[in-house]
């Protein structure tokens, strides 16, 4: 009899063990670490998250993550529209999924997270957004205070059941507290910085980086498409700069993407160099690595499974152009410093 209850108790022991191991919250670290796609399924009244005014506006919805180990989370969340030009043009805008919903406890790790959606439903639209998830990865290559991303494959449903529910792959983009976290920094309100205010190698890197993609659509003043991050254990430190939002480069070439009348390129492949000049010695260096990581990008690029041989021609092919100007010592001379701004 003692033994049937010790049997008992133990397996009630282990099944609680279990069931609160399944319960634990997303590992927000290994959420972005991991590689193998995420089904996601989101529920909302869309013509509603369409129709949204401001960027702290946030309505009721439903997130259902499977797992690649079939681990499945389903819970409520908080929804809000981003970007002003995709919201006016595309089918379904960025979405801001704030995860911290009082009903959500096993999602509540991963904080406020953008979900990059395509920009329409074809084809072709979906291999636009794979390659500007492609770019993140580049840059995690290079850099490590950079945003990670999640690629999911995502099912939109209509609570209204006024917008067919379809399925295309996003991406999740890694919140800013985390990055500057597990890169011993913090976000902080804090007054403009000029762009030669920053941590000097990691800005020669980021303008390097923007001219490699022909990206022209970003600002350390305005912190457009650049998020500042500060060193923890160091208060007198220069501000980190960290890039995203890639959609408008070269090397994606989407076809709502314009050229910039400001700065006087008539195609949005055109490259232009937007940092401040360098010395050759500060160039090399950091060319150097992008030249020890050149295999590794192009590997990124082919190996990925789900792009179609035309987009990793195109994007293989760009960067074939700006290896060749960075492997001429002239080239570098009269385009980073030559031809550099200088206010």
């Amino acid at each position: 009899m003692k033994a049937g209850k010790s049997f008992l108790s133990l397996c009630m022991f282990i099944l609680v063990s279990c069931l609160q191991l399944h319960a634990q919250p997303v590992d927000s670290i290994r959420f972005f670490t991991d590689e193998p796609v995420i089904e996601l399924s989101l529920t909302t009244d869309i013509k509603a998250l369409q129709s949204q005014k401001g960027d702290d506006v946030f309505q009721p919805g439903t997130i259902a993550m499977k797992f690649p180990d079939s681990t499945s989370i389903e819970e409520p969340v908080n929804l809000g529209a981003r970007g002003k030009f995709r919201r006016g043009y595309c089918r379904i805008p960025p979405i801001m999924i704030d995860f911290r919903s009082n009903h959500s406890s096993r999602f509540a790790s991963l904080g406020k997270l953008k979900l990059v959606i395509a920009c329409g439903a074809k084809d072709d639209d979906e291999q636009l957004l794979l390659k500007e998830f492609l770019i993140y990865k580049i840059y995690n290559l290079l850099e490590e205070k950079s945003f990670r991303v999640r690629l999911v494959r995502t099912t939109f449903n209509d609570t209204k059941n006024r917008i067919r529910s379809y399925t295309q792959y996003s991406f999740l983009l890694e919140d800013d507290a985390d990055m500057a976290r597990r890169n011993g920094c913090k976000k902080k309100d804090h007054a403009p910085y000029l762009t030669e205010s920053t941590n000097r190698d990691l800005m020669t890197k980021v303008a390097l980086f923007e001219y490699m993609i022909g990206n022209t659509d970003w600002s350390v003043p305005n912190e457009h498409n650049i998020k500042l991050i500060f060193p923890r254990k160091e208060d007198q430190a220069l501000p980190l700069p960290v890039p995203y939002d890639f959609d408008y480069c070269g090397l994606v070439d989407a076809s709502y993407a314009v050229p910039n009348e400001v700065i006087g390129t008539e195609k949005i492949t055109e490259r232009v160099y937007r940092g401040f000049p360098r010395t050759m010695e500060e160039l090399n260096m950091t060319l150097r690595l992008f030249n020890e990581k050149k295999a590794a990008i192009y590997d990124l690029i082919n190996n990925c499974p789900l792009l179609t041989e035309r987009s990793k021609k195109t994007m293989t092919g760009y960067l074939d152009e700006f290896y060749r100007t960075v492997s001429n010592e002239n080239e570098v001379r009269h385009i980073f410093i030559d031809k550099a701004r200088i206010n």
